[in-house]
């Protein structure tokens, strides 16, 4: 029983951790990363489809992408989902393809997604300790219950509490990455 709280545990920070990821990836850096785009979607014959999958996205270079749709005829939808997203990019389109201009980041600017990192890394850090939190609260209720020792209590909490603190590494690792990569010119 323990161990199925401890896999539990295990599998809901490691969702927290692949989270974090994915807000990461959404912070711009300066260089143009196909997954920024990720959350743009697109009128497509009146379903909102991701912009991924009405036309082929790519980067010619660092600081531009390249969007080709699969059709012309949704060539301005795809111009007004990315002019109504918040991207922060102006489209340039010549008829047959969309370029998008990834601007050079100010100081200012740097500092305040620096702060965005942040907040997001903390906010992951409060996901695992309430993790942690519901996990120990599983082998109270267990202590409680006299279906486990109070030894094997307190070593499955050691346990929980050592895994904690590995994932909350892995979240100032991937912290100080992202920083590094913003504040980096």
């Amino acid at each position: 029983m323990l161990d199925q709280n401890k896999k539990n545990a295990q599998a809901k920070m490691d969702k927290c951790l692949a989270s974090l990821a994915e807000d990461f990836k959404k912070v711009r850096t300066g260089k143009a990363q196909v997954s920024m785009l990720d959350s743009i979607r697109i009128n497509y014959y009146g379903q909102m489809a991701p912009l991924n999958q009405v036309a082929s996205v790519s980067t010619p270079d660092a600081k531009t992408f390249l969007i080709a749709p699969w059709e012309s005829a949704i060539l301005k939808d795809i111009e007004q989902g990315i002019v109504k997203s918040d991207i922060g990019m102006a489209p340039i389109n010549d008829g047959k393809v969309i370029r998008l201009k990834v601007p050079d980041l100010t100081e200012e600017r740097r500092k305040d997604l620096a702060k965005q990192v942040k907040k997001i890394a903390e906010d992951a850090r409060v996901a695992v300790r309430l993790v942690r939190r519901d996990a120990n609260e599983e082998v109270k209720k267990a202590l409680k219950d006299k279906l486990v020792s109070e030894d094997e209590a307190k070593k499955a909490e050691t346990e929980i509490q050592k895994l904690t603190d590995d994932v909350i590494k892995k979240v100032d690792a991937a912290t100080d990455e992202k920083e590094k990569s913003i504040l980096t010119i």
